[in-house]
């Protein structure tokens, strides 16, 4: 079924609309209705078929009788120079309706010229802005991460000690274990396990029960260690070094958390301190002499105590370095290993001066 084609007659155009008083002529170069490649009745499209004019069906929608030209874009309003249907260029207006846009110059608020952001309020301070809380700077995640340390650091402590009576006040205990020397290098190698497996795997030490039972395992072959070497001391040379180091400990952490002086910076340097006493230790084995050990065991309890000092402002959180609130038995750990350390040097110290 063919269709019939329809033939349209261009529509010439006439002159444009007179402009409005106080615009600019209209320019015939941009006369809506002169024929274009653009208008409504203008040249024919490829194909042969001629454009059709907007009213070539009747009326329009807005009830404009056919053949009146379109009213030009400044009819109703001014334009801006340069604008669709506005001339630009030398001779005509330049009186915009609106104020052109000008790009920020350089270095200006909000220039990203020099890949820096600029602008005229700085943004709070760090410390001082108290929209932000993490947990280590959060006191009552902190307050229930050092409780837990002290309750572990005291079943611990507890532990050895009682240990340590035993083989002090129960005279077959301190026999056999004076006989018995072996059982020492075996619960040493126990220990020296315990603690690779806790210092050095973190998912078993943040792990719940593993974390429990290594340092348990930890806790019983020290205190198996230290009633042993307490048993072949005096029981009052046992009795002084347990008072001691109770006073000593207790003062030192105290002094830790009251003082404003960040031990913790110091950790390096005690670290290559305990290398040299290491050495020094080593060589006290060669030489046999009373005078050196005193002065060993006393640069080891001095030495011992600086480090319970590091540890516990490490585990309070207010200087510059601070444990994770999930590392307590790694925290509890340290400080248990400094108090006994300690107490070891303590005991030495006194059965060297009193030659037992």
């Amino acid at each position: 079924m063919a269709t019939e084609k329809t033939e349209y007659t261009p529509v010439q155009g006439g002159p444009s609309a007179p402009s409005l008083p106080g615009q600019p002529a209209f320019p015939i170069g941009f006369d809506m209705n002169m024929p274009g490649p653009n208008m409504y009745g203008g040249p024919a499209a490829p194909g042969g078929l001629p454009f059709p004019p907007p009213t070539a069906f009747g009326p329009g929608d807005s009830g404009v009788p056919a053949g009146l030209p379109f009213p030009p874009p400044t009819a109703f309003g001014p334009g801006a120079a340069g604008a669709f249907g506005m001339p630009s260029g030398p001779g005509y207006s330049d009186r915009p309706s609106s104020s052109p846009y000008s790009p920020p110059g350089p270095g200006g608020p909000g220039s990203y010229s020099d890949g820096i952001y600029h602008h005229e309020e700085e943004p709070p301070p760090f410390l001082e802005n108290q929209d932000f809380d993490f947990g280590l700077d959060n006191k009552s995640i902190r307050r229930a991460f050092i409780r837990k340390v002290f309750l572990v650091l005291t079943a611990q402590l507890m532990v050895t000690f009682a240990f340590v009576a035993v083989f002090t006040f129960v005279e077959p205990v301190k026999v056999f274990v004076q006989v018995h020397v072996w059982t020492y290098f075996v619960s040493y190698a126990v220990f020296f396990v315990a603690v690779c497996v806790i210092s050095c795997c973190g998912s078993v030490r943040r792990q719940h029960p593993w974390n429990l039972v290594a340092l348990s395992i930890l806790t019983l072959a020290m205190s198996y260690m230290v009633g042993m070497i307490a048993s072949f001391h005096d029981t009052d040379s046992v009795i002084m070094a347990v008072g001691i180091t109770a006073v000593v400990c207790f003062t030192v952490v105290i002094f830790s958390m009251q003082t404003k002086y960040d031990f913790t910076s110091c950790h390096g340097v005690l670290f290559v301190c305990l290398i040299v006493l290491i050495l020094f230790g080593i060589l006290c084995i060669f030489i046999r002499n009373r005078i050196l050990h005193i002065v060993y065991a006393g640069l080891g309890a001095l030495l011992f105590t600086c480090f319970l000092a590091v540890d516990t402002q490490l585990l309070l959180g207010n200087k510059e370095l601070a444990l994770s609130p999930e590392e307590y038995v790694f925290a509890a750990l340290n400080l248990y290993m400094d108090i006994i350390n300690i107490f070891l040097y303590i005991l030495a110290i006194i059965g060297k001066a009193r030659g037992s």
